[in-house]
C-alpha cells in the first residue's frame, strides 16, 4: 500500500503538469498559427500580385521569387488550416488516412518547391554577376520557367512515397499523422532534412558568397585605371540603370531571405536528426511533452518561413519593389471605385 500511495503521489504531479503544460501549448499554437496564417497568406497574395508586374515577372529572379511565393501559399493553407480548425474540433487529418497522406504530400513537396526555386534564384544572381559573358548569357527567363518545371517535378517524385509511409491515428509519434514504421520514418525525415532544408541553404550561401565576390572583383575591375575603355564603353542610359537597379534590389532581398531561412528552418532539421538518433531512447513522459512542444514550435518557425517574403522584399528590395506594390494597391482601388 505504501509503494501505491507513494507511486501515486510521484505521477499524479507529473499528471498536472503535462496537462497544464498541453494546455498553455495548445492555445499558443492556435494564436500563432492565426497570426501566421493572416501574416503569410496576405503577403504572398501581395507578393503574387507585385511579381506578376510587366516590370518585373520578365526578371528570371523575379520569376523564382513568383513560383516560390505561389509554392508558400500551398504551403500556408495545407498546414495552417488544419492547426486552426483542431483547436475546436478534431483535426481530420490525424483520422482520415488518405487526407493524412495528401496533407503531407502537398505541404512537403509545396515546401521543397519553394526552397529549390530560392536556390535557383540565387544561381541566377551568381550567374548575372559573374565577369564572364558566357555565363552571364545563362541567366534568362527561359532557363528559369524550365528550371521550375524540372524541381516541381523532381519534389512530386521525391516525396510520393510518403502516400506509403504516412497514416493516421498514430501513437508515441510527434504528430498522430507521421511515418507509420521506423524506416519510412528515417527516410521522410532524412529526406526533409537533407534535400528540402540543409543542401538547398548550402547551395544558396555557396551562390550568395560567390556572387558578393563577383561584384566586389567587378566593382574593382570599372574602376581601375587600367581599363579606362571598358569603363568608357558602358552605356549608362536609364533604361539599363533601371535593370542595374532591379539587379542589386533582387540580390539585397535574397540574400536577406537566405539568411531568415537558415534561421527559421534549420531548428526543425536539427531536431528531426535528434528524434531519429534517439528513437530507442526510453524517455519520461514529461520529457515527451517538451520534445514535443518544441518540435511544434519550430514547425510553426517554417510557416514563418514561408510567410515573411513580401516583408523582406518590401523593407529592402528599394523603390523598385516599393512602386510596384503601389502600382498594385492603386489599381485594386481603381478597380473597386469603378465597381
Amino acid at each position: 500500500m505504501l509503494s501505491l500511495s507513494s507511486s501515486l503521489s510521484s505521477t499524479t504531479p507529473d499528471a498536472i503538469l503535462i496537462a497544464s503544460w498541453n494546455n498553455m501549448l495548445a492555445h499558443v499554437n492556435y494564436y500563432f498559427s492565426i497570426f501566421l496564417f493572416i501574416f503569410g497568406v496576405i503577403g504572398n497574395i501581395l507578393n503574387i500580385l507585385v511579381l506578376s508586374q510587366r516590370s518585373l515577372r520578365s526578371n528570371p529572379c523575379a520569376w523564382l521569387f513568383l513560383i516560390s511565393s505561389l509554392a508558400n501559399f500551398i504551403v500556408l493553407l495545407s498546414g495552417l488550416t488544419t492547426r486552426i480548425i483542431s483547436y475546436w474540433t478534431d483535426d481530420l487529418t490525424d483520422r482520415i488516412g488518405w487526407l493524412c497522406k495528401l496533407r503531407a504530400f502537398i505541404l512537403y513537396t509545396s515546401r521543397t518547391i519553394s526552397s529549390w526555386l530560392i536556390m535557383l534564384a540565387s544561381n541566377d544572381r551568381w550567374l548575372l554577376s559573374c565577369l564572364s559573358a558566357r555565363r552571364r548569357l545563362l541567366s534568362s527567363l527561359k532557363r528559369a520557367r524550365q528550371g521550375t518545371i524540372i524541381i516541381i517535378l523532381f519534389s512530386l517524385i521525391l516525396y510520393s512515397p510518403l502516400f506509403y509511409c504516412y497514416e493516421a491515428n498514430l501513437i508515441n509519434t510527434p504528430l498522430k499523422c507521421y511515418s507509420r514504421t521506423i524506416l519510412c520514418r528515417i527516410f521522410a525525415e532524412l529526406i526533409y532534412t537533407c534535400i528540402t532544408i540543409i543542401f538547398p541553404l548550402i547551395l544558396m550561401l555557396l551562390f550568395g558568397f560567390m556572387t558578393i565576390s563577383n561584384v566586389r572583383k567587378l566593382k574593382y575591375r570599372l574602376q581601375s585605371p587600367l581599363l579606362p575603355r571598358l569603363s568608357n564603353a558602358i552605356n549608362f542610359n536609364d533604361q539599363r540603370q533601371r535593370f542595374r537597379r532591379i539587379d542589386r534590389h533582387l540580390l539585397i532581398m535574397l540574400l536577406i531571405q537566405i539568411s531568415f531561412l537558415a534561421l527559421f528552418t534549420l531548428p526543425q532539421a536539427i531536431q528531426q536528426i535528434y528524434s531519429t538518433i534517439t528513437r530507442n531512447k526510453n524517455k519520461t513522459s514529461i520529457q515527451n511533452t517538451i520534445e514535443t512542444s518544441i518540435y511544434s514550435f519550430e514547425i510553426l518557425l517554417t510557416y514563418l518561413a514561408s510567410g515573411m517574403s513580401f516583408y523582406i522584399y518590401t523593407l529592402s528590395g528599394g523603390c523598385i519593389f516599393r512602386q510596384a506594390f503601389f502600382t498594385v494597391i492603386r489599381r485594386m482601388k481603381e478597380t473597386i471605385l469603378c465597381q
